[in-house]
């Protein structure tokens, strides 16, 4: 198994074999919330106009998403884990749309498979990789509004190699580098009151699930759901 390491938009674009895409911060923590809350699946577009047209067309009943971290107008939910734990969502069809991490899911278009990667769910998408043996695995960090690298995306996605290759690095040592990290100080800040405080521990509180989040085009649709 070859795995290589991509980052933001252009490296979604290049990506070939098995994709994991990874958004931290938080987009894939906020979908990993929503379907451990029983959202039935997560319709992933990149467009916010999009979104929305999908949901007047009946594709799903929640709007979730963010334009430069703030919920768009006519949206339900930010791209928000805390707001995600707050949501009624049992067996609701979320319609998510983010500048990084849906963006990249659409942009993997040489992909034969595609996983949607966070810390919350690193270990259990590292585990149904290997179990696929593929040759070829790429994961993408997408960064902030996928044109700028962020140590979170990027720990990560060298947390999953790590793990993919099977070793077995602390989890404590990555949350005290992420804290550490530029972005980490967003949240909470009163000048933000998009960026909860409750977003950031969610996001750091690593391998708190044990599936992974698989995303596979359904009737023209990028679709993703619980594996595992």
């Amino acid at each position: 198994m070859e795995i290589r390491i991509e980052s933001l938009l252009e490296g979604a674009r290049r990506a070939k074999g098995t994709v994991a895409i990874v958004d931290v911060f938080r987009a894939f923590t906020t979908a990993a919330v929503a379907l451990a809350r029983g959202a039935d699946r997560i319709v992933m577009v990149a467009e916010i106009d999009e979104a929305r047209r999908l949901r007047d067309e009946g594709v799903g009943e929640i709007c979730v998403g963010e334009v430069n971290g703030i919920r768009p107008e006519g949206f339900d939910f930010g791209n928000s884990p805390h707001e995600m734990m707050q949501a009624s969502l049992q067996g609701k069809v979320v319609i998510q749309s983010t500048r990084a991490g849906t963006t990249g899911v659409a942009a993997a278009t040489g992909a034969e498979a595609v996983y949607a990667g966070s810390f919350v769910v690193a270990e259990a998408t590292a585990r149904a990789i290997r179990r696929d043996s593929p040759a070829d695995v790429t994961i993408v960090a997408m960064g902030w509004n996928a044109r700028v690298r962020t140590d979170e995306d990027e720990l990560c996605a060298l947390y999953l190699r790590n793990l993919m290759q099977g070793r077995q690095p602390d989890p404590e040592a990555i949350r005290k580098l992420v804290l550490a990290s530029g972005e980490a100080t967003k949240f909470g800040d009163p000048k933000q009151p998009h960026f909860h405080r409750e977003d950031l521990e969610i996001a750091i509180d690593v391998n708190k699930y044990d599936f992974a989040i698989r995303v596979v085009k359904e009737n023209g649709f990028l679709v993703a759901r619980r594996q595992g």
